[in-house]
């Protein structure tokens, strides 16, 4: 069975956002006073939305506190559970003896 892409937030970032208004990567990183190779980083993949970063873009963009985080937090959770399904399926669920 094909796995659905687990799209990363730069992605998401550069296609819903920068995209859509026509901004440069490096003129939001002047915006939100971001050295330019972190929206870099983080639109190739190979850097994490921290809370720091989460914060001014959602400023920014006039989205709630946590927005990037959250999909970052998706993401890595499935990037997760796709490299240890095995793993996890051996794991027995914990039931207390106590009756209810």
């Amino acid at each position: 069975m094909a796995l659905l892409r687990n799209p990363h937030p730069g992605e998401i970032l550069k296609k819903e956002f920068l995209d859509e208004i026509g901004m440069s990567q490096n003129r939001l990183a002047q915006a939100i006073g971001v050295p330019n190779n972190r929206i870099h980083a983080i639109v190739n993949g190979t850097r994490d939305v921290t809370g720091d970063t989460d914060l001014r873009l959602c400023k920014f963009f006039g989205l709630s506190e946590g927005y990037f985080l959250r999909l970052q937090n998706d993401y890595d959770v499935l990037e997760a559970k796709r490299r240890i399904a095995g793993q996890l399926a051996k794991i027995k669920p914990y039931k207390s003896n106590k009756a209810a």
